[in-house]
């Protein structure tokens, strides 16, 4: 897919690489809008399909980036844990720092890295709370760790040290042994990006990418429709 130059190892071990002088080059057979999927779901089904068959190392991780009620962004990466017509959706504290930024300004980009194919995806949409059943049924269907560790973790917030944390998860991994139920964190769950845009980058040589864009109709009634723009590399 792709063919990157190496980098001569500087005499200096200390001294820092330069990363001008790093280059890729992406041969890869493009992105037609003859060969899309007619939505944006479909067509990320099947590169997410292709990506997973390649072996790629954990192919749901995403750059989720939000921004804060003045405009501030943060970004960090998570997990994706389901896809459907009605949107992209992961998991977090509703109290941690993206949590909260969502409540202030719903609107989320998510990227998708597939660095190996040369390929990106990037969604741009509103992010909602999903319904506190799927919540738990995603919940209590995680290994049992999992539950007790966001039970114990106050995402985000200022802790004084490691030993406080494993302390925390020590406590309620006593309280809830394996094989009992962890509840559900009171203010955990999932959050679903609704796109109104979903972009898909294929790279090619000479940097001249192929990036082709779904864009949500806007109108009455029209609100599944989709257009195609494609776009400068």
């Amino acid at each position: 897919m792709s063919h990157v130059s190496p980098v001569p190892p500087a005499e200096d071990p200390d001294s820092p690489l330069d990363p001008a002088v790093m280059r890729a080059q992406y041969r890869t057979s493009g992105l037609r809008e003859q060969d899309l999927a007619e939505d944006p779901y479909r067509q990320f089904a099947r590169w997410f399909a292709e990506v997973t068959a390649s072996g790629l190392e954990e192919p749901n991780a995403m750059v989720v980036s939000t921004a804060d009620a003045d405009g501030r962004p943060s970004s960090r990466t998570v997990l994706l844990k389901a896809y459907d017509e009605r949107g992209f959706v992961f998991f977090t504290n509703y109290g941690s720092r993206k949590g909260l930024e969502i409540a202030a300004n719903p609107y989320v980009s998510l990227l998708f890295p597939w660095h190996p194919l040369a390929r990106q995806v990037i969604v741009a949409g509103r992010a909602e709370r999903v319904a506190p059943e799927e919540t738990a049924a995603y919940f209590h269907s995680r290994p049992h760790g999992s539950q007790v560790g966001a039970l114990a973790s106050a995402q985000s917030t200022v802790v004084g040290s490691r030993e406080e944390i494993d302390a925390a998860y020590a406590r309620l991994a006593a309280r809830y042994p394996e094989g009992t139920e962890v509840p559900v964190p009171t203010e955990w769950g999932g959050l679903r990006v609704v796109p109104e845009s979903v972009e898909f980058w294929q790279g090619r040589e000479n940097r001249l990418h192929d990036r082709l864009r779904f864009v949500r109709a806007a109108g009455p009634g029209q609100g599944e429709e989709w257009r195609v723009e494609r776009l400068c590399p």
